[in-house]
């Protein structure tokens, strides 16, 4: 991997982890297309620079996380289903991680939800507090975020809008539980990883964190903003157009599946 190509990553990372769009299936599409091989370090490198992502939730959100200790017990219960699924099938999502198909049709089925969730959600009027089972229950729909393409920020907030959330609270909720979610995730994949690292990849990994870092604060603030006014329909389209224009390219026979 080259430092354009770890800058290029990173960036999509940044503007994209935090939108229902699926950051995962974008860094897949982009390795991918810029024929990245898919070795051990670049699997941990895309994974780990989430990190930085989560630095900008607790930098923009600093006196949310300043709360009672009830914010984070219900954190904590959100965040199990996650870990523990996770844990069991890793070797399944890595394999996983290397296949555009399941990228593509992930991409689709998610925008038609995204589509016409404003619909079929009913949200309540006002923000108000989260309860214990509906923290838990939107921990699961997280899980179904671990199939590349689905988007952990989509699967959490459509979960949130399940609830009767607003859809700020259900995507600030999504924002507080990236932080426990990806932490995890980017600590366990470099501890798997580390001992192979060079001292190369340990300065490309420290540049592409610092820019996930900056791109995703610029993200996130214009996604409250976009989201409050806009709903997801424009989310759900953009998903339904890359979802079919990948289908389209791996039908024609264009060889899209990691190198």
């Amino acid at each position: 991997m080259t430092i354009w190509q770890a800058l290029l990553l990173a960036i999509i990372e940044g503007i994209t982890e935090f939108l229902p769009v699926s950051s995962t299936g974008h860094m897949i599409i982009a390795s991918s297309f810029m024929g990245i091989s898919h070795d051990e370090f670049t699997k941990m490198y895309t994974v780990n620079i989430q990190f930085g992502a989560i630095i900008s939730v607790l930098v923009l959100y600093t006196r949310r996380f300043l709360q009672t200790t009830d914010f984070y017990y219900k954190l904590f219960v959100a965040f199990l289903p996650a870990a523990v699924i996770g844990f069991l099938l890793n070797d399944y999502i890595d394999a996983l991680l290397e296949n555009v198909v399941v990228v593509a049709i992930s991409l689709l089925v998610g925008g038609i939800i995204l589509v016409f969730i404003d619909r079929i959600a009913q949200e309540h009027p006002k923000d108000r507090e989260i309860t214990y089972p509906e923290a838990l229950k939107i921990g699961f729909y997280q899980c179904i975020a671990m199939i590349p393409g689905v988007s952990r920020s989509a699967a959490t907030i459509i979960g949130g809008m399940f609830q009767g959330l607003t859809r700020r609270q259900s995507a600030e909720f999504s924002f507080f539980l990236a932080v426990p979610t990806m932490a995890a995730a980017a600590g366990y994949k470099f501890l798997k990883t580390y001992e192979s690292i060079q001292a190369a990849d340990i300065k490309i990994l420290l540049f592409g964190n610092a820019i996930a870092f900056i791109v995703a604060m610029l993200a996130i603030r214009f996604f409250i903003n976009f989201l409050t006014r806009y709903g997801f329909k424009v989310f759900g389209y953009y998903r339904i157009i890359l979802g079919i224009i990948l289908l389209a390219l791996l039908a024609m026979g264009y060889e899209l599946d990691i190198v």
